[in-house]
């Protein structure tokens, strides 16, 4: 049987959501926020074009167009063969009633079509989704995954039917215990799927005009449905709904709705690709010693570099990195610094003498002096950490999808914004901060504001 012509469609939201993400997101568009050293959607395009027959990859959301034309632009430096463009809704749609307004542009030239949530990490078996969903020859297919039961119920749950994999029952986050297998936020739709939508916008009409509400409310709508709770349910009630459910020990998934959530998303992605794809870290390759890049040495400018400056090695590639790790080129690494695993080292990184770092991100142009430790953080644009400092957040995975409990730091990951600058011997463990602090005492379980 031939391949589908496909298209890829990739839900980004607006500037008005991803507040959970905040300080983070103050600075960047929650989908462009770096997390393996690329773009949070970059890893969904990549996984999207190298699909066979993927004739179009869509971004559809309500952010301004400016925001992602420098990272479209790259991406279709990248990936030349496929067409990757933004759509704008006139409005918050939803999660279906975005797909809705372009239909007539997203069935163009396709027979069948991906939708991918932004705020998700996941292995993407995709290849997989288009063999299941051949098989079955239904309307569409989501992807699955079977977590702990204690945490099922906080997402869109799932009973299949263990043999012929037909979806019996979906309700999205259920009051009580429904089923271990959630949806993943991940579906494959053939056309026939607006047909659907259609009846759940009249529906929602019908059910606007009886509460005697305007359904051109700028507010919601007619056409503002939701996939989860408007669409899915219809397909399975018309039995025409199936799930691929993630294969355990090869495929992962996570939502990444705090900030906090970057720091195992960043693992499981640099995980995921010393087995997949080890080219794509950081294997010691060469590295530009800051009077390289700076063109002088930072004492005395037009005079090499001192062997003895803490943030100008004479052999920058003498650094331990323990696999997995992602350093970009322009970092510069003290030969005594200690990396990884699990760690994302952005441009133009300092990292002093003794400094080390587990777990963490460390953004753009972020300088770590002498003998300080950053653990389970995220250290974003700018940020000048001092000497004999340790920033350090709560070990382990936090499944709460807030920050915060009753106004007090759930334990996670800590995270400093942009442009935060930390004394010497200073201490910050389990905190947010917000940007351009100045922090010169040391700090627990607080949000500085």
């Amino acid at each position: 049987m031939p391949n589908p012509t496909l298209k890829g469609i990739i839900l980004v939201g607006g500037p008005s959501v991803g507040t959970r993400f905040r300080p983070l997101s103050m600075d960047c568009p929650k989908p462009l926020f770096p997390i393996a050293g690329q773009p949070m959607i970059y890893h969904h395009v990549s996984a999207l074009a190298k699909l066979p027959n993927m004739k179009e990859i869509l971004v559809v959301g309500f952010f301004e167009n400016s925001v992602f034309d420098r990272f479209l632009t790259e991406a279709q430096m990248e990936f030349p063969d496929v067409p990757i463009r933004y759509l704008r809704e006139y409005q918050a749609l939803g999660t279906g009633g975005g797909l809705f307004h372009f239909r007539d542009q997203i069935v163009r030239g396709a027979e069948q079509f991906f939708v991918l949530n932004a705020d998700i990490a996941c292995s993407f078996p995709l290849q997989a989704m288009l063999t299941t969903h051949s098989k079955h020859g239904g309307m569409a297919t989501l992807l699955g995954m079977r977590v702990d039961k204690s945490i099922a119920s906080k997402f869109g749950c799932v009973v299949a039917d263990p043999d012929t994999h037909e979806v019996l029952h979906f309700v999205e986050k259920p009051e009580s215990f429904l089923s271990d297998t959630i949806s993943c936020g991940v579906y494959l739709f053939k056309q026939e799927i607006f047909d659907v939508m259609r009846e759940a916008v009249q529906l929602r009409q019908s059910r606007l005009l009886g509460q005697g509400e305007d359904e051109s409310d700028p507010r919601g709508g007619a056409e503002r449905i939701q996939l989860e709770q408007d669409v899915l349910s219809l397909l399975t009630s018309a039995k025409k709904l199936y799930a691929h459910v993630c294969v355990p020990g090869k495929d992962f998934w996570m939502q990444i709705k705090t900030g906090s959530s970057v720091i195992p998303a960043n693992r499981l992605y640099l995980q995921h690709f010393l087995v997949s794809a080890p080219r794509k870290l950081s294997m010691n390759a060469s590295r530009p010693s800051m009077s390289e890049i700076m063109g002088s040495s930072p004492a005395t400018p037009g005079t090499p570099a001192s062997p003895s400056s803490p943030l100008t090695p004479v052999n920058p590639t003498t650094a331990h990195v323990i696999q997995p790790a992602w350093i970009h080129p322009t970092a510069v690494l003290h030969p005594t610094a200690k990396l990884g695993p699990n760690v994302s080292i952005g441009p133009r990184v300092l990292l002093g003498r003794g400094v080390r770092v587990r777990d963490a991100i460390l953004l753009d142009n972020v300088e770590v002096k002498n003998d300080s430790i950053v653990l389970n953080s995220v250290v974003a644009w700018d940020c000048k950490i001092g000497s004999w400092a340790r920033i350090e957040g709560a070990p382990g995975e936090s499944t709460a999808l807030n920050a915060t409990l009753r106004g007090y730091k759930i334990p996670s990951a800590t995270i400093l914004g942009k442009d935060v600058t930390v004394a010497d011997e200073i201490a910050i463990r389990n905190c947010i901060v917000l940007p351009h602090k100045d922090i010169k005492t040391s700090q627990h379980n607080e949000i500085l504001m």
